[in-house]
């Protein structure tokens, strides 16, 4: 669809999606008569734009408020009465109390059709058998994305990352999978694992394709190169649970990423603001931002100028690959965002420059703090993992490369402790980059 009919398709499901909000939620009928907008005086972007955003902090304490007022978490922001409602998911809730978001059967099949979308575009096809190792319990990214794969048709093996590391590789050798869904540092961890897990070399898994999910390496060069050349397999980034934000990247090779698609432009409508002001960032060619996303066709508890705490990138020029529209990359979250003498640096900028060492490094590191950020006392003190290959004598080398690029790129000069092959704890789960420790702990 031409930019020119997104948009206009986009205002008029906006304007339509504002009066349902209003008329059916308290909250958020409260939040626009506080701001002094009528559901009937949203008619641009602009307008729309002097809605108040909501963040996790104000998830959370609107459900608290529910729950206190009207014994469900949900009530106050629910367009929905309970008996539409057939479906709960929340967040991960690796930073807080989840957040939950209420669907209906159409959300779901708003849902399921956007799975379908990313995972059609990546060539799967019905007798494909997808192994769905994310979280399966009320992470956005377990049940709907399993649901999302049925519905077009495909074969998924729902093992979770519950299962562990050799029930995954113990499935994908039995049902001959043909994909794998996971995080980049558990398919990382795989990798490493086959071995001991009496799988063998990864690459003998068979499988041709591999979607990373979860966490922002996906986007990596250095990372994607060691998936696709771990697995044998075409990577894939992409992003998308329980709701309406979806996206995923290009066929293409590991080195050449370029951002992932937005393949629910008709469903969600996003913005970019700065992370401290709030104020409005214009999308485009490069522009990076606070994501601030607004479902445009949703039932349950569709949410308005909402902010996940995800920094993005955005590309606005044509893709090579000839599909329309605007692609994006997750840079970091707001809420890992560490300060070093002024210098704002995210945990995904420093795997970024670590990556592009790789072989001499594995990629793995912690980032070790001497008390909660964002503000450091310099220098920044990382543990790395050396290359296998790495020898003693290589790392003084090794070291004056690094700080040159990380000069030169993120205009920090970390203390680096190196630490050998697969000494640094793996996590199946999201990897915690960012360590607290008294000064004088040792690892």
């Amino acid at each position: 669809m031409p930019a020119d009919e997104m948009r206009d398709l986009q205002l008029a499901r906006l304007k339509r999606q504002v009066a349902y909000n209003y008329e059916r939620s308290p909250y958020y009928r409260a939040r626009m008569d506080a701001a002094g907008i009528a559901p009937g005086g949203v008619g641009s972007f602009e307008d729309f734009a002097r809605v108040p955003i909501m963040d996790k902090a104000e998830h959370r304490r609107v459900q608290e408020e529910s729950l206190e007022r009207h014994g469900t978490p949900y009530a106050l922001l629910a367009c929905a009465p309970p008996e539409e409602i057939v479906r709960i998911s929340a967040t991960s809730g690796t930073t807080g109390i989840p957040t939950l978001y209420t669907l209906t059967a159409h959300d779901v099949a708003v849902v399921n059709e956007m799975h379908a979308r990313k995972y059609w575009r990546a060539g799967i096809r019905p007798g494909h058998v997808m192994i769905q190792a994310l979280s399966l319990s009320m992470f956005t990214g377990g049940l709907p994305l399993s649901e999302g794969i049925i519905h077009m048709g495909a074969c998924v093996v729902p093992v979770g990352i519950e299962g562990g590391t050799r029930r995954v590789l113990e499935y994908a050798r039995l049902t001959r999978a043909h994909a794998l869904i996971a995080t980049p540092s558990f398919g990382q961890y795989l990798i490493e694992q086959c071995p001991e897990a009496g799988a063998g070399d990864a690459r003998a898994l068979g499988l041709r394709w591999f979607f990373c999910a979860g966490e922002p390496g996906g986007g990596n060069p250095g990372v994607r190169r060691a998936l696709a050349d771990g697995f044998g397999a075409r990577v894939f980034d992409h992003t998308g649970g329980g709701h309406a934000f979806h996206g995923i990247s290009c066929d293409e090779p590991p080195e050449e990423y370029k951002g992932m698609h937005f393949v629910s432009e008709d469903h969600c409508l996003l913005e970019l603001v700065d992370p401290h002001t709030r104020a409005p960032i214009a999308i485009a060619e490069g522009a990076v931002g606070e994501m601030v996303f607004t479902f445009l066709d949703w039932r349950g508890g569709p949410f308005m100028r909402y902010a996940l705490g995800d920094l993005i990138q955005v590309w606005t020029r044509p893709c090579a690959c000839g599909m329309p529209g605007m692609r994006f990359k997750i840079v970091g979250r707001t809420d890992d965002m560490l300060i070093v003498k002024g210098v704002n640096v995210y945990p995904e900028a420093i795997r970024n420059v670590l990556a592009a060492f790789m072989p001499r490094v594995t990629g793995s590191f912690r980032i070790v703090l001497a008390r909660p950020g964002p503000k450091v006392d310099p220098p920044l003190r990382l543990r790395a993992e050396h290359g296998a290959d790495t020898r003693a004598g290589d790392l003084p080398a090794l070291e004056a490369d690094l700080m040159a690029r990380f000069r030169a790129e993120l205009r920090v000069a970390p203390a680096i402790e190196w630490h050998a092959p697969g000494s640094l704890p793996r996590d199946a789960h999201k990897t915690k980059l960012i360590l607290v420790e008294p000064q004088g702990k040792e690892a």
